[in-house]
């Protein structure tokens, strides 16, 4: 193991030495089912501490990339191929478990905790509890400064001020790289649903995952497009079922889809953007939770893995800030942003100003930034705790 750490650098030890197992993963260095090297020696090797090298790992695995098995170290499950004839990963009947959905479809609900799998949520639940005194307080701070340039009307796409402020929060805490121009400002998930529609046109297949968040499919069909419902394993999309449908879109929420609570890893959403270039599809990846994760890295997006081709990112902050905050947006892929302006760019914009300066305020103070951290702490906190208590438990064996 040849791997040096620069100690100079502004980038941590243990992320540079998340991404030198990546590269050597993804190359093949380290092939599929093949064992890394026990913590120990890579401590020794590559000459840092045990706990730089178990904060990698701990990446590693949150990723997709290796998994850990008790008592024997850390195994390699990334493939480039995967999931596409692997009997293992492709077997329905092992996997559909976790896909009963709304359409009374006979199977077994999700595994409990205790079980090692993510329990059903709600949907609006509210994980942000952004504190309302900084709230109230860049409020009146966006009042005095702004007086009653409030009262302007907002520009098509959304003020220019928070389309900058997204575009350098996205680069810098998600290193989803995105021109301001590129970025649509909406009243919330569905308004921006019913926007790319009209873009993408009526007359394609929107596939979906099953389940998944109803008001997708109800917007879609709504405006009369045809929804195909591929399951949701618990790994993500059935692949047999994804390879073979007719849809030209595919609706995938990669982090922590609603109901079933599923995250999919890095070897699945290849998948899904080697789908798009098979079928000359475009994927809406709707991140709605992804800045709440108990990682430590933020979750790579289907939008940074494609380079902003083929794939339009939805976002919103009514996780992270409030509910009753119906504001989102969509990155756009440049080559799509022509059509949009000649096909889409009469609509006004349907958030207010002054909430689009509030929040702009709250990406360029730092506050937004330091209260996402603060979440991710806690959830990072309690997470440890339960595995912790998980440990303890005494197992039961079979005689």
């Amino acid at each position: 193991m040849i791997y040096t750490i620069n100690s100079s650098s502004h980038v941590p030890a243990y992320l540079q030495l998340y991404r030198l197992f990546v590269r050597d993963i993804t190359s093949g260095v380290y092939p599929c089912g093949s064992k890394l090297p026990s913590k120990r020696t890579i401590t020794d090797e590559v000459g840092v501490s045990v706990i730089t090298v178990e904060h990698a790992l701990s990446l590693l695995c949150d990723e997709g990339y290796i998994e850990s098995r008790e008592r024997s170290g850390y195994y390699v499950i990334y493939r480039e191929g995967d999931f596409l004839t692997d009997p293992v990963h492709s077997s329905k009947n092992s996997s559909i478990d976790t896909a009963a959905g709304s359409r009374g479809k006979t199977s077994n609900t999700l595994p409990t905790a205790d079980e090692g799998s993510v329990q059903k949520h709600t949907h609006t639940t509210h994980n942000g509890d952004f504190p309302f005194t900084i709230l109230a307080k860049t409020m009146r701070k966006v009042l005095l400064d702004k007086s009653e340039s409030i009262l302007v009307k907002s520009p098509n796409q959304g003020s220019e001020e928070l389309r900058e402020e997204i575009s350098g929060y996205l680069a810098r805490s998600r290193g989803i790289f995105a021109d301001p121009e590129q970025i649509v400002i909406g009243a919330g998930a569905e308004y921006l649903y019913g926007l790319i529609a009209q873009l993408l046109g009526r007359d394609h297949i929107y596939a979906t995952e099953d389940p998944c968040y109803n008001k997708i499919e109800k917007v879609y069909e709504s405006l009369g497009i045809r929804c195909d419902h591929i399951t949701l394993t618990s790994e993500g999309l059935y692949s047999p079922e994804l390879a073979a449908t007719k849809a030209h879109v595919l609706h995938v929420t990669p982090f922590n889809s609603f109901p079933s609570g599923i995250s999919v890893g890095i070897s699945k959403k290849k998948e899904y953007l080697r789908w798009a270039d098979a079928h000359n599809g475009i994927i809406i990846e709707d991140n709605y939770d992804s800045e709440l994760t108990v990682s430590s890295k933020a979750e790579d997006t289907l939008f940074s893995m494609s380079g902003g081709k083929r794939v339009i990112y939805l976002n919103t902050f009514s996780k992270t800030i409030a509910p009753s905050l119906r504001v989102g947006y969509m990155l756009l892929p440049a080559d799509l942003l022509e059509t949009f302006k000649e096909k889409l760019g009469f609509y006004s914009c349907t958030v207010p100003l002054f909430e689009q300066f509030v929040l702009a305020e709250l990406l360029r103070s730092g506050d937004f930034e330091r209260h996402i951290n603060r979440v991710r702490r806690k959830k990072r906190q309690s997470h440890a705790i339960f595995h912790e208590a998980a440990s303890l438990r005494p197992s039961t064996k079979v005689l």
